[in-house]
């Protein structure tokens, strides 16, 4: 009985010794590691291998989804001596092997040029048969703080909260905002309000002292950014003046629109006025005919040639003579022979010699023929 029991205790030893010697991570280094974008990490992952451990070696580099409805990323891969480096796209080129034979007892990676979607649970997994091991990391890549946009927002007026504004449209959370006045005391405002998380500074009922040179310094665990704003607080305008030259110049606008108004009104009648004008003209004054313009100018020059041939002996000859320098009406002329006026009586003519003893002087008078012209 004795000796069954110390038998079984020497297997039992014998398993143990052989489990401490299989396969082992020897690597002890921190579980989670934080770098900022744009640099480059070192995952560790060292081993050990037992006699025992006689089987093809492989390393297995992958990054754990963390959905586990999803199936994990391969990143690197170690396999019948060979290195496969390009297994997972978006990391193409920037994943390698530390060691140049990872078989001696290296698995270390190195990745570089991190990316905000490099984060994550990464597994280092080793298998030798019978001894298979793994070890994880979590990779947390923060993206460093853009420079960030500094203004003031509402009215920089007297008397008015002014609100400060600071915002950084990239970077890692948590951000912190810090502000500070860079200028004379260099201190803000006693009514200001600052608020670290949001990047703001709310001054109540702001005064001219309130003006001068800001900075505002975003920062996170991997990085900081700086912005710079000018202030300027002034005095409240003039409302009363304003007030007065808008009224003016509403004024002003609807007088020369009247002005306008008026002048095309005008403009408008003078024109239906001298339409008017013209309309009367031609319904109410024929244009003389012919005949009596004939006539007029007949007698216009038979008057003139006989002035232009009297004397003062022949003046009562002349006034006996029918006056033709009348324009006949339209009546005279439309009316029947039978109707026309009987002609002057006729003078009785003097003969030359008697004229002469008479102590005239005699006249040479044109002839003229029947429609009056000068022969």
């Amino acid at each position: 009985m004795e000796l069954s029991i110390a038998r079984v205790c020497c297997v039992l030893l014998s398993l143990l010794t052989g489990l401490a010697s299989c396969l082992e991570i020897t690597t002890t280094g921190p579980t989670s590691i934080e770098k900022a974008s744009g640099q480059s990490v070192k995952l560790d992952c060292q081993f050990s291998l037992a006699p025992e451990d006689s089987g093809p070696l492989d390393i297995e580099w992958s990054l754990l989804s963390a959905d586990n409805q999803k199936e994990d990323k391969i990143v690197l891969l170690y396999a019948g001596d060979r290195a496969y480096e390009d297994y997972h796209a978006p990391m193409k080129g920037r994943v390698h092997f530390n060691a140049a034979d990872p078989k001696n007892g290296d698995a270390s990676v190195n990745l570089m040029a991190l990316q905000s979607s490099d984060s994550g649970t990464y597994q280092c997994k080793v298998k030798k048969a019978p001894g298979v091991r793994s070890r994880k990391m979590l990779l947390i890549v923060m993206v460093k703080p853009s420079k960030p946009r500094c203004y003031a927002e509402g009215p920089t007026l007297e008397g008015k909260d002014i609100v400060l504004r600071c915002v950084s449209s990239e970077g890692t959370s948590p951000l912190q905002y810090t502000w500070k006045k860079t200028s004379d005391s260099k201190l803000l405002p006693a009514s200001a309000v600052l608020d670290p998380v949001a990047g703001t500074v709310n001054v109540r009922n702001a005064s001219g002292s309130a003006s001068g040179t800001y900075s505002c310094t975003v920062s996170n665990r991997v990085g900081t950014e700086e912005c710079i704003l000018h202030l300027n607080v002034t005095p409240p305008p003039n409302t009363a003046g304003i007030v007065a030259g808008s009224i003016i110049t509403v004024l002003l606008i609807l007088l020369i629109i009247a002005i306008i108004l008026f002048c095309c009104c005008r403009a408008r009648h003078r024109k239906k006025y001298e339409k008017e004008i013209c309309n009367e003209i031609r319904e109410d004054v024929p244009p003389p005919k012919s005949r009596v313009s004939t006539a007029r100018s007949f007698t216009v020059g038979s008057q003139r040639s006989s002035l232009g041939s009297m004397s003062p002996s022949n003046l009562h000859e002349y006034a006996l003579k029918p006056q033709y320098d009348k324009i006949p009406s339209s009546e005279e002329y439309e009316r029947p022979p039978s109707h026309n006026p009987l002609p002057p009586p006729s003078v009785p003519k003097v003969a030359g010699p008697n004229l002469s003893r008479m102590g005239g002087i005699p006249v040479m008078i044109p002839a003229q023929n029947r429609d009056g012209s000068i022969v």
